[in-house]
Parts: C-alpha cells; sequence; structure tokens
C-alpha cells in the first residue's frame, strides 16, 4: 500500500527543485516547450484515446452521469483544442521579468517592481482531462511549477497527457518535475497537497462547489477560487429595448451549466410591461422555467414564485428567477446582497448610470450593455485562464498567466550607501 504522505512529500521536494530551474528558463525556451508537448500530443492521439477509453468504459459501469461522460471524453476536436491552446498560450507575451514603475529616488538609487511566478502551483480539479494541458501550460508559460491532481474518473486519461507533458519538457530542456500529475486516486493526497505549506505556495481548486468548500475550508495555502456564479443582468429605465432582450436572453440561455450564465433577471418597473411579455416568450420557447417576484407574476401568465432562496441560487440549468425593482438604487442593493461577486451587467443607455453601477456593484467583473457571458478569460484577451477568482486578492475576475504572477521589487544602485 502506497504511503500517501511520503509520496507526497517526494513530489514536493521535486517541485520546488524544479522551480529553482524554472526561473532560468527564458520565454523561448517555455514557448519551445509548449510546442514540444503540442508535438507529443498529436503524435500519441491513439494512446490518449484508448486510454481514455478506460476511463470512459469505467465511468459507464459506475453509472456516471452522461453530462459527466461527455465532459470526460477525449474527442478528436478536444485533442485539437488541447493542441491549438498550447500554441495559443506560447504566442502570448511572457509577463516574467517585466519591470514596471522603475523610478529615481534623491538617493539615486532606482527603485522598482519586477513580475515573478508564483512558485509552485497545486491545482485540484474534477473531470475534464483536457484541463491538465490548460493548467500544465499556463503555469509553465508564467514559469511556476505546478502539481497537478485530476478527478479520479480520468486518471488513466490524465496519466496519458502527463506522459505527453513529460516528454515535451524533457525536449526543451526543462525538468520534467515541472509539471507533476498525481498517480493516485486516494482522497488522502488532497489532503496532504493542501497543507504542504513547505513546498506548495498557491492552491487553485476547479470544479463543483462541494470541492471548492472542502479546499476552502481545509486548506492551510492560499486559495485562489469562486464558489458561486450568481450572476445578475439589470434592464435600466433608460435601456435599449433591443439590446435588452438580446442580452438577457444570450446570458441566460447561451450555455445552462457555466458560472459566468445568468441566474437572476432584474428590470426596472417602468420597463417592465414592456419587455417582460416578449423576453418571457422567448425563455418558455427555450424550455426555461421562470420564477419571479408578484409583481413579475402579473405581468407573466405561468411564472412560478420566486422565494428568497432563489434570489440566492446558482442553478446552472434552465431557470431563471426575475425581480421588478424601482430604479438603479434597489437594483444594486440587490445584487450586492445576493450576488456571489462573480459577473453584474447594466442594461442602459444613460452612462451616467452605467458609471455609477460600475463603481458601486462590488463583482470581480461588471459589465454595460454586454452579456455576462464574455466573463472569460480568452473573451478578455488573457488567451486560456486557470479559472475565475472572486476573492479581492489575490486575483480577482479571469485568472490568466498575470494572475499566476506576483510582483517583487528590485533596487538598482552605483554604490550608493545610506
Amino acid at each position: 500500500m502506497m504511503d500517501i504522505k511520503s509520496y507526497m512529500t517526494a513530489l514536493g521536494e521535486r517541485a520546488k527543485q524544479a522551480g529553482r530551474e524554472m526561473c532560468r528558463a527564458d520565454a523561448g525556451i517555455k514557448n519551445m516547450a509548449l510546442l514540444k508537448i503540442a508535438e507529443s500530443l498529436e503524435k500519441n492521439r491513439n494512446k490518449l484515446v484508448e486510454e481514455n477509453q478506460k476511463d470512459l468504459l469505467a465511468g459507464q459501469t459506475n453509472g456516471l452521469e452522461s453530462a459527466l461522460l461527455d465532459r470526460l471524453a477525449l474527442k478528436p476536436s478536444t485533442i485539437d483544442s488541447m493542441i491549438d491552446g498550447l500554441k495559443q498560450i506560447a504566442a502570448l507575451a511572457d509577463p516574467v521579468g517585466a519591470i514596471s514603475h522603475l523610478n529615481y529616488r534623491p538617493s539615486g538609487i532606482q527603485v522598482g517592481q519586477m513580475r515573478v511566478p508564483l512558485g509552485v502551483i497545486g491545482i485540484i480539479y474534477e473531470s475534464r482531462p483536457n484541463v491538465t494541458v490548460d493548467a500544465a501550460a499556463l503555469c509553465l508559460k508564467s514559469g511556476n511549477v505546478c502539481i497537478l491532481r485530476g478527478g479520479s474518473e480520468a486518471i488513466h486519461s490524465n496519466q496519458a497527457i502527463a506522459k505527453c507533458i513529460s516528454e515535451g519538457l524533457s525536449a526543451a530542456g526543462l525538468p520534467p518535475d515541472a509539471v507533476q500529475v498525481i498517480q493516485t486516486t486516494d482522497r488522502a493526497a488532497v489532503g496532504e497537497l493542501i497543507t504542504m505549506n513547505q513546498f506548495v505556495d498557491v492552491i487553485v481548486p476547479r470544479g463543483g462547489k462541494g470541492l471548492i468548500e472542502r479546499i476552502s475550508k481545509e486548506s492551510s495555502i492560499a486559495v485562489i477560487k469562486h464558489l458561486d456564479g450568481i450572476c445578475h443582468v439589470y434592464i435600466d429605465d433608460h435601456a435599449d429595448s433591443n439590446k435588452a432582450v438580446n442580452i438577457a436572453f444570450n446570458a441566460k440561455t447561451h450555455r445552462y451549466g457555466v458560472c459566468n450564465a445568468m441566474e437572476t433577471l432584474l428590470i426596472a418597473e417602468s420597463r417592465a410591461a414592456e419587455i417582460l411579455p416578449p423576453l418571457a416568450g422567448q425563455y418558455v420557447d427555450k424550455g426555461v422555467e421562470l420564477r419571479g417576484c408578484e409583481k413579475t407574476r402579473a405581468i407573466i401568465n405561468g411564472c412560478g414564485h420566486a422565494s428568497e432562496e432563489d434570489w440566492a441560487t446558482e442553478y446552472l440549468a434552465p431557470i431563471l428567477s426575475i425581480k421588478i425593482v424601482a430604479n438603479i438604487d434597489a437594483a444594486i442593493e440587490h445584487i450586492n446582497t445576493y450576488s456571489s461577486s462573480h459577473t453584474e451587467s447594466i442594461v442602459t443607455e444613460d452612462y451616467t448610470l452605467a458609471r455609477r453601477f460600475l463603481r458601486e456593484v462590488d463583482s470581480s467583473s461588471v459589465m454595460v450593455n454586454a452579456s455576462t457571458r464574455f466573463a472569460d478569460g480568452f473573451e478578455y484577451g488573457l488567451g486560456a485562464e486557470i479559472g475565475i477568482s472572486t476573492d479581492k486578492l489575490h486575483a480577482r475576475g479571469p485568472v490568466g498567466l498575470e494572475g499566476l504572477t506576483t510582483l517583487k521589487y528590485i533596487v538598482l544602485g552605483d554604490g550608493q550607501v545610506r
């Protein structure tokens, strides 16, 4: 039987050592490694599919839901996306080593800040084996070392991908231990990973609310996370009706099971009778269940009752809660009370009110006249993302390359003494 503590300690020691070597890697070497990993994935397509089939068969035997089986599958298009993602990240600017705010002081020294890797990042995730490549690529490009713990349902797929990553790192002359995928499905490995302060600098959980709550509660290491995506769209008194309908419909129905989907629609009382009936018709045609306040139910036939619990619920399903509010003040109050601080949007042609909304809504992404579905690292121009953080420290919003780095002060002198 594997001694989990000893196994994880050995992983941590190797990761720390690899981190020292990664500090010497320039952008060209890191980009070469990313492209070599892409080549290895291409070369080993058949092996990846073969190992993935073992996971899919086990998932079917264990009664895994069809949606989870779909996320688990390494389709040709999925492998294509992994390869394309590696090439895209290789093409991004390297944030490491960038110097900013360099100024002369009266003493003659120059003081500035340099962007540097966070160090060793532990990433814990579920189901989708493509996350293994995404996480490894982002950590590698940002100069970090990572220890990855995928879900037990994807163990064969993740190990096959890990071999491709190791092969690519070696081909570029970088330490294979810069990316380590935990080889055991024992849950005790997670408990060890999130308490290895001597080796790990940051933990990033990606998965369901239960996983993230557990990691946040038990980790003795800083965690970059978000628990819920309770996102809002507020249709203001001064909204363009066509924009309002299109944005509200897209924000809810583009995809249901994602954290940036709208869960609550707020609408100014002066516009409700005009906008809600046609919008509700579109929702009903799409199969969305509507739950509303009393004023909403008086306007929309067949609308269900929205309880206090609904305002604080992330449905991740074709269900929408709707509330008619007096004005922007009531909308902001509702959002700041019930939001999970993920993403909120206002639809308005009054840019004075729009600026108020941007200032006063306390979420990681706040939008004007745009669907909440744009809250995404790729859409923000960050390339791939490691996740979305609703915390205020260290990163907030989509976490891309820069979010996986930190700053240190640098001082340039010419013999000055104090």
